[in-house]
């Protein structure tokens, strides 16, 4: 297990890095390089526009990759998606800026952000899937978690670099070609998580589904006929997630440059701190999650989210470090308390013949829903000279909708419902007892 879990943890990180190092070079510099004849508000948000295409093509690839996960196995999906992303990362470096092509820059940005989001949504399923369908049901949370420690790992790479070389260059050298390269390492970065998960099985049930010939024909359309409320609540539950994390990531690091004068390098180790922190509570919360349920975790996460926006704004416009980096930690602990159990709990709600596909397409729809749109949405209402309590209502009112999604959901930690099914009995046979004559 812990070789299997390392290989998909180490992929994830490797494919999240390639997605994050774009959001943030798209909050320091895309905007004046690609769209110079925006104002600086409309260039970040054309920026964050182009950001936000990754996001909706994710429901696309969890589709695609999905049915290949489903039909001949997760194992082709963890090296296909792997490749792709890694691919277009590195060719995003290799873009020429609007003063060298004109129009074809922004365009170019946009279809390998596309081809990003596709990779990147074939690749949660199937790093999932890997470490869910070998665990033992009593650590399946454990397990289940390493790939959701690896955004976090992927977020430290792509910011530690983008910090590293931000403090050693100057704004003009930055500016011409250190931001290009990240994108670059990517490449070094994919051929890396590619060897790691050469070697990894197949999983046992997938191996079953072969053998007795029960893979479903076409998984989405399975899954959007038979359970598409399951889809709908899955995708609303988990945008709160989404939106806290880039709200805390990107649009607070363009915030507080461009409207608080903090600077570039105090913002990234701010973040990075409390991305830092999120990761090493990931297995902790996981481990609660085996021993008490997956649902009373993520109706706590949502309700400290909901909580936490306005202390979060007022922090964050405090401009002072350590206070920024406190709210940040207490936004990004109440987002993991959720996206601890979700590797175990959105495989669980779905059987296995359809699993790579529900699960892969309800957890990116969450990010289309709450990661799409918040740093456009954030950048927008605070574009003015007051605390954007605005950014707080529109978070916490996302963290109410997913709390409400949440609520709809069963649990589906195996013990706690065999638990719970042996006390109901209990009860009612007690309740039978007392009610006979003597």
């Amino acid at each position: 297990m812990l070789r299997l879990a390392t290989a998909s943890l180490a992929g994830t990180a490797i494919e999240f890095y390639d997605f994050f190092v774009y959001g943030t070079a798209a909050a320091l510099v895309l905007g004046p390089l690609f769209f110079p004849s925006f104002s600086p508000l409309a260039g970040t948000l054309a920026a964050f526009g182009t950001f936000a295409v990754g996001f909706l093509a994710r429901p696309l690839g969890s589709a695609v990759f999905g049915h290949i996960g489903d039909r001949y196995g997760r194992r082709p999906v963890l090296l296909g998606s792997l490749l792709l992303t890694g691919l277009a990362t590195v060719a995003v470096g290799c873009v020429p800026t609007y003063a060298s092509i004109g129009m074809a820059a922004p365009l170019l940005l946009l279809l390998l952000r596309f081809l990003q989001g596709l990779g990147l949504g074939g690749e949660w399923g199937g790093a999932v899937l890997l470490t869910a369908e070998h665990a033992p049901e009593s650590r399946r949370g454990l397990w289940s978690s390493f790939p959701q420690i690896g955004p976090a790992v992927g977020f430290l790479l792509a910011n530690g670099m983008i910090l590293a070389l931000s403090a050693s260059l100057s704004e003009a050298q930055f500016t011409s070609w250190g931001w290009r390269v990240p994108f670059w390492a990517a490449g070094l970065l994919a051929l890396a998580g590619l060897w790691l998960r050469r070697s990894v099985e197949e999983t046992p049930q997938f191996r079953a589904l072969a053998e007795t010939d029960r893979r479903a024909e076409a998984p989405l359309a399975e899954v959007v006929r038979g359970h598409w409320r399951l889809l709908l609540l899955t995708g609303g539950a988990l945008a709160v997630g989404y939106a806290v994390f880039y709200a805390v990531t990107t649009w607070s690091l363009a915030y507080a440059t461009e409207h608080l004068g903090v600077s570039r390098t105090v913002m990234l180790a701010c973040i990075m701190a409390a991305v830092a922190l999120k990761g090493l509570a990931t297995p902790l919360v996981a481990v609660i999650g085996d021993r008490y349920g997956r649902r009373p975790l993520c109706l706590a996460g949502c309700a400290a989210c909901a909580l936490w926006m306005f202390p979060l704004v007022a922090l964050l416009r405090t401009a002072d470090p350590l206070l920024m980096t406190l709210g940040f930690v207490g936004a990004l602990l109440g987002m993991v308390t959720m996206f601890a159990v979700v590797g175990a709990y959105l495989p669980e709600l779905y059987e296995p013949r359809i699993r790579c596909t529900g699960a892969a397409v309800g957890y990116n729809l969450g990010g289309v829903l709450g990661g799409a749109l918040t740093p456009i949405v954030a950048t927008a209402l605070a574009d003015g000279s007051g605390p954007p309590w605005g950014v707080a209502v529109y978070l916490s009112g996302i963290a109410l909708v997913s709390l409400g999604c949440f609520a709809l959901l069963p649990e589906t930690n195996p013990m706690v419902v065999r638990k719970r099914s042996r006390a109901a009995a209990g009860t009612e046979t007690g309740a039978a007892e007392a009610a006979a004559p003597a």
